[in-house]
């Protein structure tokens, strides 16, 4: 027994020591009253942009949505912005009295036809993150609705680009050896939505008897022009952003051949200076110089923005190839029926 308890010991604290690695984040399971709230406090609130807390479980693999609450809509002032923490605060000591889960796991945002993919977001995420070990973000698309879509998503940020966004180091140098492109900003997690066996009893009993209702009716429209148009209309614009973001390293580019064209030519007449001192007897003179401004390192422009531009131009491009598709779907399922 005296031989065995030091063993013991030694390997009790051989286990606290570990660093326990979490396993990676699979799939999140939101129960179908959180997609509620969510869906009625985005479609009450459009077209404007509206936010919430949601609150759950981190259980394994599986994060668990339980619940959720909106913010109210915050306006470019300190006070109100300190109102809107209280009232966060507030919430989540009301939800703790009355013994509902109130661990944050993240949040929720409404979108305008698929548009997410910008900075605030990432600098949203960060945030989270220095607090709770893992989150997510889900998005809700409430225009897509129309089109007979739950757009409904939930995204995090990828641990290699969280390390370069951390050192604020974009540079082509540093992508290239983590082999970071620009699909591997946003992680997307498959959602599973849950419901209790009580509710699902209850959701049977309200099932109506007639199996075709008007929202049937309503997928089977043929104009989706106006949906179309509008992501056409962004699709241009991100575009034309695009190009200035290229124009932005293409400028890069020419002042950097053109500081390595000077500075061979300071080289080359610094070397045949040194050649002319030497025979003279003279020492020669270092062949660089830093304080000569052609020395000066030319800082590369961060690729951010335009990976951030690029994932929202496929973005549009999906969105329009899915509603192109469905809608030569319907224009071939009405011409059979003409033709009948």
């Amino acid at each position: 027994m005296a031989n065995t308890a030091p063993t013991m010991a030694r390997s009790f604290l051989q286990v606290a020591a570990t660093e326990e690695v979490a396993p990676p984040l699979r799939v999140v399971q939101i129960e179908g009253l959180v997609v509620l709230k969510i869906i009625k406090h985005c479609k009450e609130f459009s077209p404007s942009l509206v936010t919430g807390q949601l609150l759950g479980l981190d259980v394994g693999s599986v994060l668990e949505v339980t619940n959720c609450f909106p913010f109210p809509i915050r306006e470019e002032d300190e006070e109100i912005e300190a109102d809107g923490a209280n009232y966060q605060l507030e919430m989540m000591r009301c939800l703790r009295e009355v013994n509902v889960d109130n661990n944050t796991v993240g949040w929720y945002q409404s979108m305008l036809f698929g548009c997410f993919q910008t900075v605030e977001l990432i600098e949203t995420f960060m945030n989270y993150q220095e607090n709770i070990r893992r989150c997510v973000c889900i998005i809700y698309d409430p225009s897509r609705a129309n089109q007979g879509v739950l757009a409904l998503k939930a995204l995090k940020l990828s641990d290699s680009f969280m390390e370069l966004y951390r050192n604020n180091n974009f540079t082509g140098e540093k992508l290239r050896e983590k082999n970071l492109s620009w699909v591997d900003i946003f992680e997307e997690i498959p959602i599973k939505v849950s419901n209790s066996a009580l509710i699902s009893a209850f959701m049977t009993g309200l099932e109506a008897d007639t199996p075709v209702t008007q929202c049937d009716y309503d997928r089977l429209q043929l104009s989706t022009s106006p949906y179309l148009e509008r992501n056409v209309e962004f699709l241009i614009e991100c575009m034309d952003d695009l190009s200035i973001e290229q124009q932005k390293f293409q400028y890069y580019y020419r002042n950097l051949s053109r500081q390595q064209a000077q500075q061979q030519a300071w080289l080359q007449k610094r070397r045949s200076e040194n050649m002319t001192r030497k025979a003279a007897g003279d020492e020669p003179l270092p062949e660089e110089d830093p304080s000569n401004p052609i020395f000066k390192p030319i800082p590369e422009p961060s690729r951010l923005d335009s990976f951030l531009i690029t994932n929202q131009v496929a973005n549009y491009c999906n969105q329009i190839n899915g509603v192109s598709g469905q809608s030569f779907s319907r224009l071939y399922l009405m011409k059979a029926l003409h033709e009948n």
